[in-house]
C-alpha cells in the first residue's frame, strides 16, 4: 500500500491558524477530492473537526485518544492500527491529512507528499515539517496564477521519497 501526505503549505510551510486552513483555494480543494475520492484518508481528531464532517466517497479514518465514537467515521488510538486497518481493507494508496503532529509521526513510513504550494506568506500557528532533500525529490511541479476563484498563485507539487537501490 503506497502512503501519501496530502497538505496545502504557504511560502513559510504555514499550514494553519486557529484549526482552520489558511485561506480558502478552490483549485487545490478540486485536487484534493480528484486524489482521495475512492481512497482511506486518516486525520487527527483536530483536524476532523476543522472539517466538521465526514468527507463523502472516503474511509474516514481519525486518531483520537479518547476512543469516542464519530459518527460515518472509524476511530483509531494510534496511527499504526489505522494503518493497519487500511491495508487489511485492500487500500492501495492511504492519504494523511494532518494536522502537523500526525504529519511528524507518519512522515517516516510516507512514499510520496502532494504539496500545494500557496506563494504567499500567511499569519500560522500550525507548520509542515521542510522536505528534506537529501531523503525527497521533486518529481513534478505544476504552477497556476491567481484567477477570479482562487486569490493567490499556488503549485501542487509532488515529492517521492529518495530511495537507496
Amino acid at each position: 500500500m503506497e502512503v501519501s501526505i496530502i497538505v496545502v503549505a504557504d511560502e513559510n510551510n504555514g499550514i494553519g491558524k486557529d484549526n482552520q486552513l489558511l485561506c480558502h483555494l478552490p483549485a487545490d480543494l478540486k485536487y484534493f477530492k480528484q486524489l482521495t475520492t475512492g481512497h482511506h484518508i486518516l486525520m487527527g481528531r483536530k483536524t476532523f473537526e476543522s472539517i466538521g464532517k465526514p468527507l463523502p466517497n472516503r474511509t474516514n479514518l481519525i486518531i483520537s485518544r479518547s476512543g469516542k465514537p464519530i459518527e460515518g467515521c472509524l476511530v483509531f488510538d494510534t496511527i499504526e492500527a489505522a494503518k493497519d486497518f487500511a491495508e487489511k481493507n485492500k487500500e492501495t494508496e492511504l492519504f494523511i491529512l494532518g494536522g502537523a503532529s500526525i504529519f511528524l509521526q507518519c512522515i517516516r513510513f510516507v512514499d510520496t507528499v502532494f504539496l500545494t504550494r500557496i506563494h504567499h506568506h500567511f499569519e500560522a500557528d500550525t507548520f509542515f515539517e521542510p522536505l528534506s532533500e537529501s531523503q525527497w525529490k521533486r518529481v513534478y511541479q505544476e504552477p497556476h496564477l491567481a484567477d477570479a476563484k482562487n486569490a493567490y498563485d499556488y503549485s501542487f507539487e509532488t515529492y517521492k521519497r529518495i530511495t537507496d537501490k
